[in-house]
């Protein structure tokens, strides 16, 4: 008992503060109303205490102790389950695993804002060409992400060889392939939409171009060029460069009037090419009239049959022709020479087409590929017939 501390009376009601001794016996106590009144010192009892010291807490803890319900000591409630075996297994989860969701945005570079997309052809092993496997790859090299799809032809129909999605300036394989494949890559077709993800960009027309595979190029070694794309010499298709596609789809009534015609849009050479096949095929003033246009040349003991397709070798005037009939007559006279010929095999038959942009000589690639494919074909001799010209061989 000490000053400070809180009693109550033992034989009469209220208490108060310890406010100081008087000898060993008595203990003034203070009420509320500030009256220290002098009390014998076994009439009070302590009923509050602001004595902290570890004695006091000691003498808690034992009280606490002896008021447990089963008579445990806290020391040996705290070794409890200590002795009983711990599972060491880890868990299955491996943070590593965590799906990722962050996406990184694609880096751009400088002039990447303009559509360039190549077919890219790689020998497996480019020291054994003629027994390598080959890869393709579709090949971006833009800021846009381009979704493509890859087609080839079966006859008259097209066949998805593969379709993927491709980040900017990267590129993406494609297939796998050997020699005995080749046949199937006589004419393909891509179609590309270029779009931007999670950022506004120029729309871009998509894409849709079609063009034949020189396979032959596949056994020379010098088809496959160093390269900006590959660490190894490939074979590169070009299908849009600078936003221009290389062979559009739809082909212009104009350019294709201007094949049939072969007046216009040739170069210095083309025109040279086209004036000496000219020279030769028009030989027929000597009662041969137009609609007619088999010529007979003779070489060695061999005849070779020169047809000339031209529109205007044809036909007298064009007048409410369309490209479209014009063509159709082309190669109605294509047919007739053909048939006419059917049964002589080994025969020669060389069609002069002209150079231009090509359309003519497409159209009869595609005939012999698919109607009359026991026939051999060829570019005829430059120096004879210029550059527009296609030989058949009747086998």
């Amino acid at each position: 008992m000490k000053i400070g501390d809180k009693v109550r009376f033992l034989s009469e009601t209220g208490g108060g503060v310890i406010a100081g001794f008087k000898g060993n016996k008595i203990v003034l106590v203070e009420d509320a109303d500030g009256f220290q009144i002098p009390t014998a010192i076994n009439e009070v009892v302590v009923v509050d205490s602001d004595d902290y010291s570890i004695a006091k807490v000691a003498d808690a803890a034992m009280k606490s102790r002896q008021t447990t319900t089963d008579g445990r000591s806290i020391r040996q409630m705290m070794k409890d389950g200590m002795d009983e075996p711990v599972d060491a297994t880890p868990d299955d989860y491996d943070p590593s695993e965590r799906e990722i969701t962050f996406e990184k945005q694609p880096e751009e570079r400088k002039g990447g804002n303009q559509l360039s997309a190549y077919l890219a052809f790689v020998p497996m092993d480019a020291k054994s060409l003629t027994s390598t496997r080959f890869e393709t790859y579709f090949v971006n090299d833009s800021n846009y992400t381009l979704f493509f799809t890859y087609l080839k032809a079966e006859g008259a129909s097209w066949t998805l060889a593969a379709s993927a999605e491709v980040e900017p300036n990267t590129k993406q394989f494609v297939e796998e392939f050997g020699h005995e494949d080749l046949p199937s890559f006589d004419r393909v077709a891509l179609q590309i939409v270029a779009y931007k993800k999670q950022k506004p960009f120029a729309i871009k027309p998509p894409v849709d171009v079609q063009f034949r595979i020189d396979t032959v190029k596949f056994y020379k070694l010098h088809a496959f060029q160093e390269n900006d794309f590959f660490e190894q010499p490939a074979l590169l298709y070009t299908l849009v460069e600078k936003d221009k596609p290389a062979r559009p789809l739809v082909i212009d009534a104009r350019q294709l009037k201007e094949e049939l015609y072969g007046r216009t849009g040739s170069t210095a050479s083309d025109k040279k090419g086209d004036e000496e096949a000219s020279s030769y095929v028009r030989r027929y003033e000597n009662g041969h009239h137009k609609g007619n246009p088999f010529i007979i040349k003779h070489r060695g003991d061999e005849d070779v049959v020169v047809v000339d397709l031209h529109a205007d070798a044809l036909l007298d005037n064009t007048d409410g022709m369309g490209p479209a009939d014009i063509l159709n007559y082309q190669l109605k006279k294509f047919h007739e020479a053909l048939d006419q010929y059917a049964g002589k095999k080994g025969q020669r038959i060389v069609f002069i087409h002209g150079k231009g942009a090509g359309v003519l000589r497409r159209a009869l690639i595609n005939e012999l590929t698919y109607r009359y494919k026991k026939y051999t074909y060829q570019d005829a001799s430059f120096q004879e017939y210029g550059y527009g010209a296609t030989q058949v061989t009747i086998k």
